[in-house]
């Protein structure tokens, strides 16, 4: 397969004017949202090549493999592209099931009720024995 054949896929992608494109995390069995993150083109591929979780890491403006300093890493199952090509959905399998830094299965937890958020999830591992350092 030539080169540019096998990179069409990561050009019909609409990347915004920081290279990013946003990216929605499912668990593949249960459908339930884990997070919401960003990939540049290199995360993605290295994604799709490596079967795994790779984002782009905008406060450390570096590729962040999930699960490389906390063990919880995401198998890739199946990526998705939306109709306007600018947003991702990819499900994955959960290691550890903890998808959230906060220790939690997911990072939406907080839900608005009664004008206030109220946190609907409990923290599964201490974050602090998480991210020992």
């Amino acid at each position: 397969m030539s080169s540019s054949k096998s990179q069409e896929w990561l050009d019909a992608v609409k990347w915004n004017v920081d290279g990013l494109v946003p990216v929605i995390t499912q668990d593949f069995e249960t459908g339930n949202v884990l997070t919401q993150a960003w990939m540049n083109r290199e995360a993605l591929s290295l994604t799709q090549k490596e079967a795994r979780a790779v984002y782009w890491s905008r406060s450390r403006q570096k590729l962040w493999r999930k699960g490389e300093e906390s063990g919880h890493q995401q198998i890739l199952k199946e990526i998705l592209l939306d109709c306007d090509n600018d947003t991702l959905l990819i499900k994955v399998e959960q290691l550890g099931g903890i998808a959230c830094h906060t220790g939690r299965a997911r990072c939406f937890y907080q839900r608005l009720e009664n004008n206030k958020w109220v946190i609907t999830d409990p923290v599964i591992k201490d974050p602090g024995e998480i991210y020992k350092k």
